[in-house]
């Protein structure tokens, strides 16, 4: 198989010729910036730095993807934040949270021309022309992530108790762009999208998710063209029985979360990928430590070994190439 088309088939939860290896999120890393010289922030806004600082992903990696969008506030800085586009050791953050209701919400109708939108579309046609056999993994935010950049986390998670209505309307408010900018990037040539909406249960009971979210992210499913990977942070065992049930092809979760009790909870009814350990594995580990842990995923039927969640900076290359490597050594006998 090509590893787009091994990726593709791991989505359908189909059998592989080796064990599926990517990345949902980002894994840039100092040592890769160095490596290819695009750096932070001009790798967040110039779309060749993008496409080129994505690519070690498969050629230094090894990974069967390639995901160009490191950061998670391009849709924040496009609706209207202000956005510290961060330095090689620093990662994106929102400096101004600028609404205080869903009338606020300014979703306009030419947001897609937006230049932080538009150089992902630019990068992933880039990386289309120039690998056409590697599979391209695309990424929107979902409307819980971006209500927490438009009002501040405190404020939206407050607003959940004090006016579910008002909360009800911002995430329908902000519904159709992960929607919209996840078709642009489907014709621009990704061949998967993330969707990534931080619904953690560390924050958010999984009633919460149930009742503001699951039917959103259910839509999201059947309006999106493509494939798609929710990723959501943290402890969330206690909603992926509703995960698994939104009609989304996969789910990226992490090592919170033990693999063999997510593949309990998501049955068959969707694809699981992850859980590598970041900080206690891929940044302070060994490439043992890193082959065990995939060793362990594999074994619990994990169909696309991944880091779980965006890796820290400082994660030494060896560890990130020891996770294809730990896969495509895996045999179940």
């Amino acid at each position: 198989m090509t590893p787009r088309e091994r990726i593709l088939t791991a989505l359908q939860g189909r059998f592989t010729d080796t064990p599926a290896v990517g990345n949902a999120v980002s894994v840039a890393t100092l040592e890769l910036m160095e490596i290819t010289d695009c750096f932070f922030p001009e790798a967040h806004t110039d779309a060749e730095f993008m496409a080129a600082l994505a690519a070690t992903g498969h050629e230094i990696l090894g990974y069967d993807t390639i995901a160009p969008v490191f950061s998670v506030q391009h849709e924040a800085d496009a609706l209207g934040c202000k956005v510290d586009w961060g330095r090689p050791d620093m990662m994106p953050d929102v400096t101004v949270h600028p609404c205080e209701t869903a009338d606020d919400i300014n979703l306009r109708a030419d947001i897609l021309r937006h230049p932080s939108l538009v150089v992902v579309l630019d990068a992933l046609r880039l990386l289309r022309e120039f690998f056409p056999d590697v599979a391209l993994v695309g990424k929107v935010f979902g409307p819980w992530t971006l209500a927490y950049h438009l009002f501040g986390v405190e404020r939206f998670l407050m607003m959940t108790l004090d006016n579910p209505a008002e909360v009800h309307q911002i995430l329908e408010t902000l519904l159709p762009l992960p929607g919209l900018f996840a078709r642009e990037q489907f014709e621009a040539g990704a061949d998967v999208v993330t969707l990534a909406d931080h619904a953690t249960g560390d924050l958010v009971a999984p009633e919460m998710y149930r009742d503001f979210l699951w039917p959103l992210h259910k839509q999201l499913a059947q309006t999106i063209p493509g494939p798609v990977i929710l990723h959501i942070c943290g402890d969330t065992l206690d909603r992926i029985p509703w995960i698994s049930r939104t009609g989304l092809e996969c789910f990226h979760f992490e090592s919170k979360v033990p693999a063999a009790k997510a593949r309990w909870a998501a049955g068959d009814r969707i694809a699981l990928m992850g859980n590598i350990n970041n900080p206690r594995t891929l940044l302070h580990g060994t490439p043992d430590d890193v082959a065990k842990e995939v060793h362990e995923a594999l074994k619990a039927g994990v169909e696309i070994i991944a880091p779980e969640c965006a890796v820290p900076l400082k994660t030494p290359t060896e560890n990130l190439q020891a996770v294809a490597e730990a896969a495509r050594e895996w045999s179940p006998r």
